[in-house]
Protein backbone atom coordinates (compact mmCIF):
# COMPACT_ATOMS: atom_id res chain seq x y z
CA UNK A 1 0.00 0.00 0.00
CA UNK A 2 3.29 2.36 1.09
CA UNK A 3 4.84 1.50 -2.22
CA UNK A 4 1.32 2.47 -4.64
CA UNK A 5 1.38 5.88 -3.04
CA UNK A 6 4.97 6.42 -2.86
CA UNK A 7 4.66 5.95 -7.22
CA UNK A 8 1.50 7.90 -6.90
CA UNK A 9 3.50 10.90 -5.33
CA UNK A 10 6.56 10.54 -7.53
CA UNK A 11 4.54 11.07 -10.58
CA UNK A 12 2.88 14.41 -9.16
CA UNK A 13 5.51 15.41 -8.57
CA UNK A 14 6.98 14.95 -12.27
CA UNK A 15 4.36 16.59 -13.52
CA UNK A 16 4.20 19.87 -11.58
CA UNK A 17 7.69 20.03 -12.96
CA UNK A 18 7.12 19.44 -16.32
CA UNK A 19 4.57 22.33 -16.11
CA UNK A 20 6.38 24.91 -15.18
CA UNK A 21 9.49 24.42 -16.66
CA UNK A 22 6.65 24.77 -20.06
CA UNK A 23 5.52 28.00 -18.53
CA UNK A 24 9.10 29.71 -18.28
CA UNK A 25 9.95 28.15 -22.10
CA UNK A 26 5.97 30.24 -23.08
CA UNK A 27 7.54 33.71 -21.27
CA UNK A 28 11.27 33.38 -22.48
CA UNK A 29 10.81 32.18 -26.17
CA UNK A 30 8.47 33.90 -28.18
CA UNK A 31 6.92 31.25 -30.91
CA UNK A 32 7.52 31.76 -34.30
CA UNK A 33 5.18 33.41 -35.98
CA UNK A 34 5.42 36.06 -33.21
CA UNK A 35 9.22 36.55 -33.83
CA UNK A 36 8.49 37.82 -37.23
CA UNK A 37 5.20 39.82 -37.21
CA UNK A 38 5.84 41.43 -33.71
CA UNK A 39 10.65 41.55 -33.21
CA UNK A 40 11.10 43.05 -29.76
CA UNK A 41 12.24 46.55 -29.60
CA UNK A 42 14.03 48.27 -26.89
CA UNK A 43 12.65 51.75 -25.93
CA UNK A 44 14.50 54.80 -27.35
CA UNK A 45 16.42 56.71 -24.43
CA UNK A 46 19.24 58.89 -24.28
CA UNK A 47 21.22 59.22 -27.19
CA UNK A 48 19.07 57.20 -29.19
CA UNK A 49 16.21 59.60 -28.29
CA UNK A 50 17.55 62.73 -28.96
CA UNK A 51 19.15 61.25 -32.37
CA UNK A 52 15.31 60.62 -33.83
CA UNK A 53 14.07 64.45 -32.80
CA UNK A 54 16.62 66.16 -34.82
CA UNK A 55 15.41 63.71 -37.87
CA UNK A 56 12.39 64.45 -37.76
CA UNK A 57 12.63 68.38 -37.23
CA UNK A 58 14.39 68.20 -39.98
CA UNK A 59 11.84 67.65 -42.40
CA UNK A 60 10.53 70.89 -42.18
CA UNK A 61 12.26 74.57 -41.44
CA UNK A 62 11.10 78.11 -41.00
CA UNK A 63 11.88 80.96 -43.55
CA UNK A 64 10.84 84.58 -43.41
CA UNK A 65 10.25 86.61 -46.53
CA UNK A 66 8.97 90.21 -46.46
CA UNK A 67 8.67 90.24 -42.80
CA UNK A 68 6.44 87.00 -42.47
CA UNK A 69 7.52 83.50 -41.49
CA UNK A 70 7.03 80.39 -43.33
CA UNK A 71 6.85 77.03 -42.40
CA UNK A 72 7.96 74.92 -45.75
CA UNK A 73 9.92 71.84 -46.50
CA UNK A 74 13.54 71.45 -46.14
CA UNK A 75 13.71 71.10 -50.06
CA UNK A 76 11.08 70.89 -52.17
CA UNK A 77 10.31 70.29 -55.68
CA UNK A 78 6.62 70.42 -55.94
CA UNK A 79 6.10 74.19 -56.22
CA UNK A 80 2.79 75.37 -58.08
CA UNK A 81 3.20 79.47 -59.23
CA UNK A 82 -0.15 81.50 -59.06
CA UNK A 83 -0.23 85.14 -60.02
CA UNK A 84 3.27 85.36 -60.24
CA UNK A 85 4.85 86.01 -63.44
CA UNK A 86 8.23 87.15 -60.86
CA UNK A 87 8.43 83.97 -59.63
CA UNK A 88 7.99 82.55 -62.90
CA UNK A 89 10.91 84.62 -64.53
CA UNK A 90 13.02 83.21 -60.93
CA UNK A 91 12.65 79.93 -62.04
CA UNK A 92 14.33 80.65 -65.50
CA UNK A 93 16.99 81.65 -63.86
CA UNK A 94 17.68 79.00 -61.27
CA UNK A 95 17.08 76.04 -63.73
CA UNK A 96 13.31 74.97 -61.50
CA UNK A 97 10.79 73.27 -62.68
CA UNK A 98 7.17 74.22 -61.06
CA UNK A 99 4.85 71.52 -60.90
CA UNK A 100 2.29 74.05 -61.88
CA UNK A 101 2.73 77.32 -63.51
CA UNK A 102 0.84 80.27 -64.92
CA UNK A 103 0.14 80.26 -68.67
CA UNK A 104 -1.16 83.05 -71.26
CA UNK A 105 -3.86 82.90 -73.19
CA UNK A 106 -3.86 79.38 -72.72
CA UNK A 107 -0.20 78.14 -73.39
CA UNK A 108 3.15 78.88 -71.44
CA UNK A 109 4.93 81.80 -73.36
CA UNK A 110 8.17 80.62 -75.36
CA UNK A 111 10.26 82.46 -72.75
CA UNK A 112 9.55 79.71 -70.27
CA UNK A 113 10.11 76.63 -72.37
CA UNK A 114 13.57 75.51 -70.62
CA UNK A 115 11.46 75.24 -67.64
CA UNK A 116 7.74 74.52 -68.09
CA UNK A 117 8.32 70.97 -70.35
CA UNK A 118 6.73 68.75 -67.33
CA UNK A 119 4.81 71.34 -65.68
CA UNK A 120 0.65 71.95 -65.92
CA UNK A 121 -0.97 75.04 -66.31
CA UNK A 122 -3.22 75.98 -63.49
CA UNK A 123 -4.84 78.91 -65.26
CA UNK A 124 -4.38 82.38 -66.21
CA UNK A 125 -2.27 85.25 -64.16
CA UNK A 126 -5.42 86.45 -62.05
CA UNK A 127 -7.72 83.52 -62.54
CA UNK A 128 -5.82 80.50 -60.96
CA UNK A 129 -7.89 76.80 -61.06
CA UNK A 130 -7.92 75.73 -57.48
CA UNK A 131 -9.24 72.63 -58.27
CA UNK A 132 -6.02 71.84 -60.72
CA UNK A 133 -4.00 73.32 -57.51
CA UNK A 134 -5.08 70.81 -55.64
CA UNK A 135 -4.77 67.69 -57.93
CA UNK A 136 -1.25 68.36 -58.07
CA UNK A 137 -0.48 68.66 -54.54
CA UNK A 138 1.51 71.04 -54.00
CA UNK A 139 4.06 71.35 -50.73
CA UNK A 140 4.78 75.00 -51.47
CA UNK A 141 2.17 77.63 -53.53
CA UNK A 142 3.65 80.92 -54.74
CA UNK A 143 1.09 83.08 -55.54
CA UNK A 144 1.50 87.22 -55.72
CA UNK A 145 0.74 89.89 -53.79
CA UNK A 146 -1.90 91.11 -56.42
CA UNK A 147 -3.91 88.31 -55.46
CA UNK A 148 -7.44 89.49 -53.67
CA UNK A 149 -7.72 88.18 -50.38
CA UNK A 150 -10.77 85.45 -50.78
CA UNK A 151 -8.18 83.63 -53.87
CA UNK A 152 -5.26 83.78 -51.03
CA UNK A 153 -7.70 82.35 -48.47
CA UNK A 154 -8.59 79.48 -51.28
CA UNK A 155 -4.83 78.65 -51.72
CA UNK A 156 -3.68 78.32 -48.29
CA UNK A 157 -6.45 75.51 -47.67
CA UNK A 158 -4.25 73.63 -49.79
CA UNK A 159 -0.37 74.66 -48.92
CA UNK A 160 1.41 76.41 -46.85
CA UNK A 161 1.07 80.20 -49.57
CA UNK A 162 3.66 83.02 -49.94
CA UNK A 163 2.63 85.96 -52.13
CA UNK A 164 5.44 86.91 -53.36
CA UNK A 165 5.93 91.49 -53.90
CA UNK A 166 5.41 92.34 -57.50
CA UNK A 167 7.53 95.15 -56.41
CA UNK A 168 10.78 95.95 -58.99
CA UNK A 169 13.03 96.64 -55.56
CA UNK A 170 11.71 93.66 -54.30
CA UNK A 171 14.11 91.59 -57.29
CA UNK A 172 16.46 89.93 -54.79
CA UNK A 173 14.52 89.00 -51.97
CA UNK A 174 11.80 87.36 -54.62
CA UNK A 175 15.07 85.39 -56.38
CA UNK A 176 16.50 84.07 -53.17
CA UNK A 177 13.07 82.99 -51.55
CA UNK A 178 12.85 80.72 -54.27
CA UNK A 179 16.28 79.44 -54.62
CA UNK A 180 16.01 78.96 -50.34
CA UNK A 181 12.52 76.86 -51.04
CA UNK A 182 14.82 74.91 -53.71
CA UNK A 183 17.83 74.63 -52.76
CA UNK A 184 19.36 76.26 -55.39
CA UNK A 185 21.07 79.38 -53.16
CA UNK A 186 24.24 78.79 -54.61
CA UNK A 187 22.85 79.35 -57.90
CA UNK A 188 21.08 82.34 -57.17
CA UNK A 189 24.10 84.01 -55.12
CA UNK A 190 26.30 83.56 -58.44
CA UNK A 191 23.84 85.38 -60.38
CA UNK A 192 23.71 87.99 -58.51
CA UNK A 193 27.33 88.80 -57.90
CA UNK A 194 27.44 88.01 -61.69
CA UNK A 195 24.75 90.65 -62.36
CA UNK A 196 26.61 93.11 -59.93
CA UNK A 197 29.51 92.85 -61.81
CA UNK A 198 28.30 93.23 -65.17
CA UNK A 199 26.62 96.52 -63.80
CA UNK A 200 29.94 97.97 -63.04
CA UNK A 201 31.67 96.89 -66.34
CA UNK A 202 28.45 98.49 -68.03
CA UNK A 203 29.10 101.78 -66.72
CA UNK A 204 32.53 101.58 -67.30
CA UNK A 205 31.94 101.19 -71.04
CA UNK A 206 28.81 103.70 -71.17
CA UNK A 207 31.26 106.59 -69.22
CA UNK A 208 29.59 110.32 -69.43
CA UNK A 209 28.45 109.40 -73.25
CA UNK A 210 24.56 109.98 -72.03
CA UNK A 211 25.12 112.06 -69.22
CA UNK A 212 22.84 114.83 -70.55
CA UNK A 213 20.83 112.81 -72.67
CA UNK A 214 16.50 111.28 -71.30
CA UNK A 215 16.78 107.43 -71.87
CA UNK A 216 13.02 106.03 -71.32
CA UNK A 217 11.22 102.76 -71.81
CA UNK A 218 7.41 102.37 -71.99
CA UNK A 219 5.16 99.82 -72.61
CA UNK A 220 2.26 99.18 -75.10
CA UNK A 221 -0.61 98.01 -73.45
CA UNK A 222 -4.52 97.60 -74.77
CA UNK A 223 -3.23 100.35 -77.40
CA UNK A 224 -1.80 103.01 -74.80
CA UNK A 225 1.51 104.26 -74.13
CA UNK A 226 2.31 103.67 -70.46
CA UNK A 227 5.21 104.80 -68.70
CA UNK A 228 5.87 103.84 -64.84
CA UNK A 229 8.19 106.08 -61.55
CA UNK A 230 10.94 105.32 -61.32
CA UNK A 231 11.28 102.13 -59.25
CA UNK A 232 8.96 100.53 -61.53
CA UNK A 233 9.05 97.92 -64.35
CA UNK A 234 12.76 98.56 -66.20
CA UNK A 235 13.17 101.87 -64.76
CA UNK A 236 15.21 100.80 -61.72
CA UNK A 237 17.78 99.66 -64.59
CA UNK A 238 17.93 102.38 -66.33
CA UNK A 239 18.24 105.25 -62.90
CA UNK A 240 19.47 103.04 -60.50
CA UNK A 241 21.56 100.39 -61.96
CA UNK A 242 23.39 102.58 -64.54
CA UNK A 243 22.71 105.90 -63.17
CA UNK A 244 20.78 107.65 -65.83
CA UNK A 245 19.37 110.44 -65.25
CA UNK A 246 15.08 110.65 -64.31
CA UNK A 247 12.72 112.60 -66.34
CA UNK A 248 10.40 114.86 -64.51
CA UNK A 249 7.69 112.88 -66.17
CA UNK A 250 8.90 109.56 -64.54
CA UNK A 251 9.38 111.28 -61.63
CA UNK A 252 6.06 112.61 -60.91
CA UNK A 253 4.25 109.11 -62.29
CA UNK A 254 2.59 107.35 -58.90
CA UNK A 255 2.07 103.93 -60.73
CA UNK A 256 1.29 102.99 -64.29
CA UNK A 257 -0.17 105.80 -65.71
CA UNK A 258 -1.24 106.01 -69.69
CA UNK A 259 0.09 108.98 -71.53
CA UNK A 260 -1.23 110.36 -74.77
CA UNK A 261 0.84 110.79 -78.26
CA UNK A 262 1.10 114.61 -77.65
CA UNK A 263 1.78 114.33 -73.64
CA UNK A 264 4.62 112.08 -74.34
CA UNK A 265 6.08 114.56 -77.08
CA UNK A 266 6.50 117.00 -74.73
CA UNK A 267 8.81 114.08 -73.23
CA UNK A 268 10.83 113.97 -76.21
CA UNK A 269 13.20 111.31 -75.13
CA UNK A 270 16.62 110.74 -76.66
CA UNK A 271 16.81 107.18 -76.42
CA UNK A 272 13.58 105.25 -76.10
CA UNK A 273 13.05 101.27 -75.12
CA UNK A 274 9.58 100.13 -76.36
CA UNK A 275 7.60 96.85 -75.07
CA UNK A 276 5.26 95.53 -76.95
CA UNK A 277 3.24 92.29 -76.90
CA UNK A 278 0.22 91.05 -79.01
CA UNK A 279 -1.03 89.24 -75.81
CA UNK A 280 -1.82 92.50 -73.91
CA UNK A 281 -3.04 94.11 -77.05
CA UNK A 282 -5.82 91.93 -78.67
CA UNK A 283 -8.14 94.24 -79.05
CA UNK A 284 -5.52 96.75 -81.04
CA UNK A 285 -2.92 94.56 -82.42
CA UNK A 286 -1.93 97.18 -84.83
CA UNK A 287 -0.93 99.77 -82.22
CA UNK A 288 3.15 99.67 -83.17
CA UNK A 289 2.40 100.37 -86.23
CA UNK A 290 -0.23 103.07 -85.80
CA UNK A 291 2.41 104.03 -83.49
CA UNK A 292 5.38 104.60 -85.12
CA UNK A 293 3.03 106.07 -88.83
CA UNK A 294 2.31 109.07 -86.26
CA UNK A 295 3.50 111.98 -87.40
CA UNK A 296 3.82 113.33 -83.96
CA UNK A 297 5.82 109.81 -82.80
CA UNK A 298 8.44 110.63 -85.80
CA UNK A 299 8.82 113.94 -84.86
CA UNK A 300 11.06 112.68 -81.64
CA UNK A 301 14.48 112.61 -81.28
CA UNK A 302 14.85 109.40 -81.00
CA UNK A 303 12.77 108.36 -84.21
CA UNK A 304 14.95 110.66 -85.88
CA UNK A 305 18.21 109.69 -84.67
CA UNK A 306 17.45 106.03 -84.88
CA UNK A 307 17.27 105.43 -81.59
CA UNK A 308 14.00 103.35 -80.59
CA UNK A 309 14.60 99.95 -79.79
CA UNK A 310 11.93 97.70 -79.91
CA UNK A 311 11.75 94.66 -77.38
CA UNK A 312 15.15 94.20 -76.62
CA UNK A 313 13.94 91.48 -74.55
CA UNK A 314 10.86 89.39 -74.06
CA UNK A 315 7.70 91.90 -74.46
CA UNK A 316 5.83 89.66 -71.65
CA UNK A 317 9.27 89.83 -69.15
CA UNK A 318 8.46 92.06 -65.93
CA UNK A 319 11.31 94.14 -65.60
CA UNK A 320 11.66 93.75 -62.04
CA UNK A 321 12.96 90.32 -61.81
CA UNK A 322 16.31 89.37 -62.01
CA UNK A 323 15.99 87.26 -66.00
CA UNK A 324 14.39 90.57 -66.41
CA UNK A 325 17.13 92.88 -65.16
CA UNK A 326 20.22 90.14 -66.27
CA UNK A 327 19.07 90.52 -70.48
CA UNK A 328 17.70 93.93 -70.18
CA UNK A 329 21.14 94.90 -68.99
CA UNK A 330 22.82 93.09 -71.83
CA UNK A 331 20.56 94.33 -74.68
CA UNK A 332 20.34 97.91 -73.22
CA UNK A 333 24.44 98.53 -72.99
CA UNK A 334 24.74 97.04 -76.13
CA UNK A 335 21.96 99.87 -77.77
CA UNK A 336 23.17 102.19 -75.89
CA UNK A 337 27.30 101.88 -76.62
CA UNK A 338 26.12 102.44 -80.54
Amino acid sequence: MNKKWMQAGLIAVMAVALAACGAAQEQTTPSKSEGETKPAAAPASGTEAKNEAPAAAAQTKTIKYKDKEYTVPTKTDKVVITGSMESMEDALVLGVQPIGGISVGGKFPAMFAPITGKTESIGEKQQPNVETVLKLKPEVILATTKFKPEVKEKLEKIATTIPVSHIATDWEANLKLLAELTGKEAEAEKALKQYKDDVAAAKAKLGDKLKDKKVMIIRLRAGNINLYPADVFFNPSLYTDLGFAVPEQVKAAKAQEVVSMEKFSEINPDYLFVQFSEDENKDKPKTLEELQNNPIWKSLNAVKNGKVFVNVVDPLAQGGTAWSKINFLKAAVEKLSN
